[in-house]
């Protein structure tokens, strides 16, 4: 059975609150004071005690920098540096700088400027180096197969940082959460730092608000904040039904139909990409009769919850349609991952999936297919087939 740990993020997440959650689960905190000790940096230490929020107990931990006034300003290169010079695992030290690198590419968008020169002045201190390099620690000592999780609550009102007050999600943070599921309006301050959502991009395989897992253990971490709600993570470890769910991941979705027989057929893909682009899981076009037996199209819409709101403006504003269909229903996804196979033309990813523990389909990235056959003056079916003969 697959050991799983899945994140319910009902109020958010941040470094501290993870590593709390982590804790409470399982880790001892021995361990991971240790961990962090092969860092080699002196300058902070871990706090933890028991706490309760509205009547929910866990775990508090707290990174006390012991001079902040004199904390260095940390760029990049300074992180790489310091991790890789570590004495840390191999694992725990790419683990760190995959979540680095959602902040560092967030903060360079944000201020149009190249990743190098991103200044770590928030992430790059010694809390936040403690909260990312903690949490590969954490996740790794627990050995579990996949990292699932809930959508995200990112709060709501302004949040005051280094270049003074931003709305939430601050930039940085809506950057990293972009092609996350999220929720937001719960409270009116910042539920989720960027460091807790580069914690999730970097590390989460599957986002559900749908939980199908039998669960062992739970553990919370508890947030800085005491208001109307419970300021905490909770956390599970548990395992999969993978020996009777075949491999098949089982998520809620919404439906969106509307008929179009008065649209001009070429605007039909200009609103397929901007559905795409607004989040939608898949949009098809069905052909059929309609009354007076005129010749019409049926437009469906696959998405969940938190993007249907958008797929209906995009429905009424770029359509002709005045009214549409909308039904609940479940998706069945089949277990996959992405595979780099290096031809003499370059790297081609390949999905593969699996039912039963098995393999039942692997396929080719066509667009990369197609720009390296273009590329190198090869034809598609070649290149496509030296691909799958290097599986």
């Amino acid at each position: 059975m697959k050991r799983i740990l899945y994140y319910d993020c009902f109020a958010g997440i941040s470094g501290d609150m993870n590593l709390g959650a982590l804790v409470d689960l399982g880790v001892p905190a021995e361990h991971l004071e240790k961990e962090l000790s092969l860092l080699n940096i002196k300058g902070f230490r871990l706090e933890l005690k028991r706490d309760m929020r509205k009547g929910i107990s866990g775990t508090k931990v707290t990174v006390v920098v012991e001079d902040p006034d004199n904390e260095k300003h940390r760029h990049l290169s300074h992180i790489e540096e310091l991790i890789y010079k570590s004495d840390l695992s191999d694992r725990i030290k790419t683990k760190s700088m995959d979540i680095f690198m959602k902040v560092a590419e967030a903060e360079a968008k944000v201020h149009n400027i190249d990743i190098q020169k991103v200044h770590f002045h928030e992430v790059g201190a010694l809390d936040s180096i403690a909260d990312i390099v903690g949490a590969a620690i954490c996740q790794e000592y627990l050995e579990v197969d996949e990292i699932h999780a809930s959508p995200v609550q990112l709060g709501g009102g302004m949040v005051k940082c280094a270049h003074g007050l931003m709305p939430v999600p601050a930039p940085a943070t809506a950057e990293i959460v972009a092609a996350i599921p999220v929720k937001a309006g719960l409270v009116d301050y910042e539920a989720t730092t960027p460091t807790g959502a580069a914690i999730l991009a970097a590390t989460v395989d599957c986002f559900s608000e749908r939980m199908e897992l039998k669960i062992a253990k739970t553990g919370y971490g508890i947030g800085q904040r005491d208001g109307e709600i419970p300021n905490v993570l909770r956390v599970y470890l548990a395992g999969s039904y993978a020996e009777t769910r075949k491999d098949v991941f089982v998520e809620e979705a919404i439906m969106l139909e509307c008929n179009l027989d008065d649209m001009n057929p070429e605007r039909y893909t200009h609103v397929m990409d901007l559905l795409f682009a607004a989040g939608a899981a898949d949009v098809f076009i069905s052909p059929v009769v309609m009354k007076k037996s005129r010749p019409g199209n049926v437009l469906s819409v696959l998405c969940n919850q938190d993007t249907v709101e958008n797929m209906k403006e995009i429905l009424f504003t770029e359509t002709p349609s005045i009214g549409l269909r909308e039904y609940n229903l479940k998706k069945s996804i089949l277990r996959r991952e992405i595979l780099v196979v290096n031809t003499k033309w370059g790297d081609v990813d390949v999905k593969r999936s699996y039912w039963n523990g098995r393999v039942v389909n692997e396929k080719p990235e066509f667009e990369q297919c197609r720009k390296l056959a273009m590329e190198h003056g090869v034809s598609l079916e070649e290149l496509s087939k030296e691909v799958i003969k290097k599986l």
